[in-house]
């Protein structure tokens, strides 16, 4: 079956291009080709102008939005590393290392079997995370931002359409920190190239991607006494002085991807009944590397193995090596009265290794986890008057029993207020590195069979002119999580063994969600709000019971009114709770019992303007650490943030 979809992509093209031409365009095309051709047979007695609604943001599954220039609050709360809403992630010391979740079920759920290492993959992105544009003129966007002591954060995007149908797009994010404690240097580099094509009449849709990313991230483990951050003794104001279990690690997550998603409509003309063939195909090859020269850790003048014994005893570099290739095939039928029915098959196949093959006393650890699974699945999609709804069922007819179903519905009652709704139930495979991971670390090796965890999960979202409400349940059984094994007398020693752990009982967790934005003339107090609470026998899923988000600030227009600017304070809070905790080794979060963190706020102050198309931001981070007390931490071996002062840019181009 890999082959048939292997030669099947490679022909599929040809066959669409063999097909005769007709002059056909649809609605679509007919009103985008009046807003250009009709100008372009007068444009000597006038040049055309282009409007917002020509200049369209484009995703996988087909949301288009507009290139947006504004300056408001929001633009605020997504100025940062990760270009989006970062509300329910906490970040670590330095820019560009991992951020810690306290809020469940942010980064979302798939039934397929991943990788792993999701501790390094928050600024990742995946195949549905990439953006297409179709532009009317060339449009640049140059964002940049100051880290932490040395280095800058920068997202550079060009696009521009060769015509109406053709648009190609490159961008590239880079950011280097070097942080300031003793080795956390952060430096990241993600390229992306995309393409999308329309054939005269919309009859074939392709849109293509190649990604290349890098994520390289020294490693200090935390450091390794906290009771000297947590002491406010001036000497320690210097946080190169803090001592930290690794001066010499480091961790690489680096990828490549090549993804196209095509349509074709097999009927030439488009009309009432609609028949299409799609087609998607995805290869990725990614590594994760974990490098250590010194092995043994100096701890206040005492040795410290802080993950056990070794079979080396210096120079470990451990490296994991994944691949996989993706195809998925569909038939489409679409009724403009009924909405449109899909079948679909889908062929993964995933290798997942190493160098050796280790051998112990009482288990052999294999250094090939190979993945060969086949789904079938059809969806049904309805657009009608203010309804928009989805049905999606897929389940496996290989040996592994995997599932999805997804249901969802939005009610657009005006243009302020609409109304959705989703439920999911998915019957998951583990990720890779929960059945196989091998490390120079004698006690990181391990070899397992894990049963499918299941998630049911229902959400009710309500967008209003009065403000938003996001209610979430979720139940989960067989959850997969990270655990520390470690032995009382290996903690004493500073020893921190992890290993990969099944939970036999059910999680059943709630959230509701409020937003809601309160204006008085020039002012306005932005406040988002989160409410979670966890019913489990055991602390397996832990997330702070509440999170605050609150912005006050004041808007206003200088010179005339060519400058906009707001400016504020904003409060971040969180009440204490059983954090995860990072493993640099094998790049994920583990649960642990033993440490609080939160119960403390962070105020930031901004300064932010817009003149033209150019927005600056202005900001004074975490500003209450200047006379608060030092109880502010990322998990428990790691500080947040110290006051700091950054600045930067969004600058629009259009040509």
């Amino acid at each position: 079956m890999r082959i048939f979809f292997s030669l099947f992509f490679l022909a599929f093209p040809v066959l669409l291009f063999s097909q005769k031409k007709k002059d056909v365009n649809s609605a679509k095309e007919i009103d985008y080709n009046s807003k250009y051709n009709a100008t372009d047979s007068i444009k000597k007695k006038k040049a055309p102008e282009a409007t917002i609604d020509m200049y369209q943001i484009i995703s996988l599954d087909k949301d288009t939005t507009y290139i947006d220039t504004t300056q408001s609050i929001r633009k605020e709360h997504s100025f940062n590393y990760l270009r989006k809403d970062n509300f329910g992630l906490l970040s670590f010391p330095n820019e560009g290392q991992t951020y810690n979740t306290l809020q469940y079920g942010l980064n979302g759920f798939t039934p397929y079997p991943g990788m792993g290492f999701t501790a390094k993959r928050f600024n990742y992105s995946n195949a549905e995370d990439i953006r297409y544009a179709n532009v009317a003129t060339p449009v640049t966007e140059l964002y940049f931002k100051t880290t932490l002591v040395r280095g800058q954060s920068t997202d550079v995007f060009f696009s521009l359409n060769t015509s109406p149908r053709l648009n190609f797009s490159i961008a590239y994010r880079a950011l280097r920190s070097e942080g300031r404690y003793i080795n956390v240097d952060s430096r990241t580099g993600n390229f992306r190239f995309t393409t999308s094509y329309n054939s005269k009449g919309g009859r074939y849709i392709a849109n293509a991607h190649y990604v290349a990313q890098k994520i390289q991230n020294e490693e200090n483990g935390g450091i390794s006494n906290v009771s000297d951050f947590e002491s406010g003794d001036p000497q320690f104001d210097n946080r190169q002085r803090l001592g930290v279990y690794f001066e010499d690690a480091m961790s690489l997550l680096k990828g490549k991807r090549f993804f196209v998603d095509q349509t074709f409509r097999i009927n030439p003309k488009k009309g009432d009944n609609n028949l299409y063939v799609t087609e998607q195909f995805n290869y990725e090859d990614i590594y994760f590397n974990y490098t250590q020269q010194t092995v043994p850790s100096s701890v206040g003048g005492k040795i410290v193995d802080r993950f056990g014994e070794s079979f080396v005893t210096s120079g470990i570099s451990d490296k994991t090596t994944y691949n996989k290739m993706y195809n998925k095939l569909g038939a489409v039928y679409e009724n403009m009265l009924l909405g449109s029915f899909t079948f679909f098959v889908d062929d993964l196949h995933s290798n997942y290794f190493y160098n050796n093959i280790l051998y112990f006393d009482a288990e052999t650890v294999p250094n090939l986890l190979s993945q060969a699974i086949n789904n079938i699945g059809g969806q049904y999609n309805y657009r009608k008057d203010k309804w928009n709804g989805k049905f999606l069922y897929s389940k496996s007819v290989t040996d592994q029993n995997l599932s999805n179903l997804d249901a969802s519905a939005v009610y657009e009652i005006n243009d302020e207020n609409q109304i959705s709704f989703r439920y999911q139930n998915m019957n998951k495979l583990p990720n890779n590195n929960f059945d196989l991971f091998q490390s120079s670390y004698k006690k990181y090796n391990w070899s397992n069979d894990f049963v499918n965890e299941k998630i049911n999960s229902i959400s009710v979202n309500a967008e209003t002119k009065w403000g938003s409400v996001s209610v979430l349940l979720n139940s989960i059984n067989d959850h997969l999580y990270f655990a520390d094994v470690s032995t009382d007398a290996e903690r004493a020693a500073g020893t921190q063994i992890i290993a990969p752990a099944q939970y036999g009982k059910a999680i059943n967790y709630a959230s509701l969600k409020v937003s809601k934005e309160f204006v008085f003339g020039k002012w306005a107090l932005d406040n988002t709000l989160l409410y979670q609470k966890v019913d489990q026998p055991d602390f397996i899923l832990n997330v702070p019971e509440f999170l605050t988000r609150n912005t006050l600030y004041y808007s206003n227009h200088m010179f005339d009114r060519k400058l906009f600017f707001q400016t504020g304070v904003e409060l971040n809070y969180f009440t204490s709770y059983y954090s995860n905790s990072y493993n640099p080794l094998i790049g994920e979060f583990f649960v642990q019992d033993k440490v609080k963190i939160g119960n403390f706020p962070l105020l930031d102050f901004f300064f932010n303007a817009k003149i033209q198309r150019t927005r600056v931001y202005l900001k004074a981070e975490h500003f209450n650490s200047l006379f608060s007390k030092s109880n502010y931490f990322s998990d428990p071996n790691n500080p947040y943030r110290d006051f700091l002062i950054r600045f930067g840019l969004v600058w629009n181009f259009f040509n």
